[in-house]
């Protein structure tokens, strides 16, 4: 007999950022010149001073299983700097350390969501946030749109998805694959009506200190008193620090909610890594100018990647005022002809555009935008140049 598959794990859709990646990998090691443009991944080394304190946390043997949620003292930590940043009051028992961000937005998922729960998703969105909903037996509920509104999800859209069965709104500012940020007037629209509905917000916060031309960020559970027993913020170090193979996320939620997702991470996973837990603490404990100089790095690529891709004809794009992606419109280039084979879709043009041009991007439809792709500004300026080059000139290929 052959063995099954689980109707839930059967029906995940694999992450088309990673598996972009994993391509232009396997063509590197073949011999190709590839320019990856296709993952969300700081190119910067992790800062010395906390590969500094992981050499001494294993040398003072923190080697072994610590609390399953998560060192004290890195939870305390967590507490300081939203404290510090946002003047959010959070107890350490409120902090889950988890085995990355994206293990973080699990274990809030499968904490408060039923089967047959819905939850509200604008998109575009990050390709992993339905398949997680989706693991729980709750079903998401995709909200498209528009590039016109810079991809932001406006009140009476919100309005006309929430049924009685919705449970929770999932946001994303800094936005994964947009580049757009909600300001604190528009976030607070949607919040009043968060509250008015009685739902619940997964604020998925990682880009929070990857905002440009001077915008503040508004963390969502400041935006509203109520909001704090609400919302579960999901941070991490993997974009702020270039820490993205040290796996330490977090959550900030309810006590009772964080407890839920500690006990479940007792049964799932265990602990996160102690040496990355040891080398998180230095980055939030220690000096700040590695993140402001990263942050200028990528503000000078994006206005270079905004320039050159004003100047190709016939694409456009919403405003990059966070994280480090371009998400553009090259629906005028599908359905032509590249090389004499027709293209009608972002998922051949980007497998196409790899193998003729050597550059990886991401396909929009996997992030619920068919006619876009994205590309990460994560690479030095030459790379970038470049894979503009390759991709303005492919692009103008069409016939």
């Amino acid at each position: 007999m052959r063995m099954k598959i689980s109707r839930l794990v059967g029906g995940l859709e694999p992450s088309a950022t990673l598996a972009m990646s994993a391509k232009a990998k396997e063509l590197k090691a073949s011999g190709r010149q590839i320019l990856d443009l296709s993952v969300g991944e700081p190119d910067f080394p992790t800062p010395w001073h906390i590969c500094e304190a992981a050499i001494a946390a294993m040398k003072a043997g923190h080697t072994r299983y610590t609390v399953a949620s998560g060192i004290p003292e890195l939870k305390q930590a967590v507490v300081a700097d939203y404290k510090r940043r946002y003047g959010l009051d959070y107890s350490p028992s409120q902090v889950v350390i988890s085995n990355g961000a994206k293990h973080a937005i699990h274990n809030a998922l499968a904490a408060v969501l039923d089967p047959d729960d819905e939850v509200i998703i604008p998109a575009p969105y990050w390709v992993s946030y339905s398949e997680l909903v989706k693991l729980t037996g709750a079903k998401p509920v995709i909200v498209n749109t528009r590039e016109e509104n810079q991809f932001k999800l406006l009140p009476e859209e919100f309005r006309r998805a929430i049924t009685p069965k919705t449970k929770l709104l999932l946001l994303c500012s800094p936005c994964n694959p947009t580049g757009t940020t909600y300001t604190r007037e528009e976030a607070e629209r949607l919040a009043d009506i968060v509250l008015e509905h009685d739902l619940l917000v997964l604020a998925d916060e990682i880009y929070d200190q990857l905002v440009y031309d001077g915008l503040p960020f508004a963390s969502f559970p400041t935006l509203r008193p109520e909001l704090q027993e609400r919302t579960i913020v999901i941070n991490g170090v993997s974009k702020t620090y270039a820490m993205t193979g040290w796996r330490i996320g977090w959550s900030l939620s309810p006590a009772h909610v964080a407890t839920a997702m500690g006990d479940l991470q007792s049964q799932e996973t265990s602990n996160p890594c102690s040496i990355s837990q040891y080398a998180a603490l230095a980055a939030l404990n220690g000096p700040q100018e590695c993140v402001a100089e990263m942050r200028t790095e990528f503000a000078r690529r994006r206005d270079y990647v905004r320039q050159r891709l004003a100047a190709i004809p016939k694409v456009s794009f919403p405003e990059m005022t966070g994280a480090f992606y371009a998400f553009v419109n090259i629906s005028a280039y599908l359905g032509k002809s590249y090389n004499g084979k027709i293209i009608n879709n972002t998922a051949d043009w980007c497998l196409e555009f790899l193998a003729k041009e050597g550059v990886a991007t991401v396909m929009g439809s996997a992030f619920g935008a068919e006619g876009y792709v994205r590309l990460s500004f994560a690479a030095s300026m030459e790379a970038l140049e470049e894979a503009l080059n390759r991709f303005e000139k492919f692009l103008l290929s069409a016939k």
